[in-house]
C-alpha cells in the first residue's frame, strides 16, 4: 500500500513468485520534506539489509545506540522496536530476509558475529557495494527491487533439512526442539543450537514473539470491534501465566504496557471510522 504526498512518500512492495521463502518484501521511503521525519521499526524477527541513495537515515536502538545507513546496512534479526530517522532529501530500500534465508545467504557466517555489518569501500570485492552502485544507477523502484532479486538468486544456498523442519513444525502442543531432536536421533541442546544458527535466536526468543504476535492480534481485532477487553480472556487466550507476563512482553517488545496499546489502537479506529 502506497502512502504518498509530494513532500514524503512510503510503501511496501510485495515479493514476486519464486522468492516467498527468502524474502518477506520490501520497504521504500523518501523523504522531500525540509524536516526529519521519525518512525519506529517493530519487532518482526526478521533480518532487514537497507539500501541508501541520498542523505544517509540513522537508526537509534534500545541502548541508544546511532547507526548512519551510508549506502547499506544490515540489521537484525529485529527482537525490539527501533527508531530511525529520515534527514531531508533521504532515501531507503529495505529488503526483509525471511526465516533463515539471511543464514542461507551468507552460508556459515553467524549473525551475531556480523551484525550490523557497515560497508568497507577499500574492499573492492564488497558483492553489496558492489550492488549498491548498480542500484544507484536505477531510477524507477520496482526495477531496483527487480535487479536485487536478481543479484540475490546464485547465492543461496538449499535449506537445510533441520531448518526446514523448524519452519514447517505447526504442533502448538508439542516443544518443537524436542520433537525434531528425536526425529534427528540428536540432542536437545544440538537442536538448539542449530535453531539459532540458521535464525540468529532461540526458540524460546522466537516462542516468547509469536505469543506476543497473538496477544496483539487479538487486542487489534477488539479494538476494532469497540468491544470491552477482558484482559484475563487474553491472558489465557494467548498463553500467558498472568497479567503481569503479558505486560512485561509488552514493554519488552514495544515499550508500552497493553492498556496505552489499546488506547492507542482505539483512537486509531475511531480517527478512520
Amino acid at each position: 500500500m502506497q502512502n504518498s504526498s509530494p513532500a514524503y512518500t512510503n510503501y511496501r512492495i510485495n515479493i514476486p513468485e519464486g522468492y516467498e521463502k527468502v524474502f518477506t518484501h520490501f520497504y521504500y521511503a523518501k523523504n522531500n520534506t525540509g524536516e526529519i521525519i521519525t518512525k519506529k521499526l517493530i519487532p518482526s524477527y526478521q533480518t532487514i539489509l537497507i539500501f541508501s541513495f541520498a542523505e544517509s537515515p540513522y537508526f537509534r536502538s534500545k541502548q541508544n545506540l546511532y547507526l548512519e545507513v551510508n549506502k547499506y546496512l544490515m540489521l537484525g534479526p529485529i527482537k525490539h522496536i527501533i527508531e530511525y530517522a529520515l534527514p531531508p532529501n533521504a532515501e531507503m530500500l529495505l529488503v526483509n530476509f525471511k526465516d533463515d534465508a539471511f543464514f542461507r545467504f551468507f552460508g556459515n557466517a553467524t549473525i551475531a558475529e556480523h551484525l550490523p555489518m557497515v560497508p568497507n569501500e577499500s574492499v573492492n570485492e564488497d558483492p553489496f557495494m558492489i550492488l549498491w552502485h548498480e542500484l544507484n544507477n536505477i531510477n524507477d523502484i520496482q526495477a531496483k527491487v527487480n535487479h536485487i532479486l536478481q543479484f540475490s538468486a546464485p547465492y543461496f544456498e538449499s535449506q537445510s533439512k533441520i531448518a526446514e523442519q523448524l519452519i514447517n513444525f505447526n504442533d502448538e502442543t508439542l516443544s518443537p526442539i524436542k520433537s525434531i531432536a528425536g526425529q534427528n536421533k540428536q540432542t536437545e541442546r544440538n537442536t538448539q543450537l542449530n535453531h539459532q544458527k540458521h535464525f540468529g535466536y532461540s526458540a524460546k526468543e522466537y516462542n516468547r514473539y509469536t505469543r506476543f504476535i497473538k496477544a496483539i492480534a487479538l487486542i487489534d481485532h477488539i479494538a476494532f470491534t469497540n468491544a470491552k477487553i477482558d484482559w484475563f480472556e487474553v491472558v489465557g487466550h494467548c498463553g500467558y501465566y498472568d497479567q503481569s507476563q503479558l505486560i512485561n512482553d509488552f514493554k519488552h517488545f514495544i515499550e508500552l504496557s497493553p492498556t496505552k496499546y489499546l488506547k492507542f489502537q482505539q483512537d486509531i479506529c475511531n480517527a478512520k471510522s
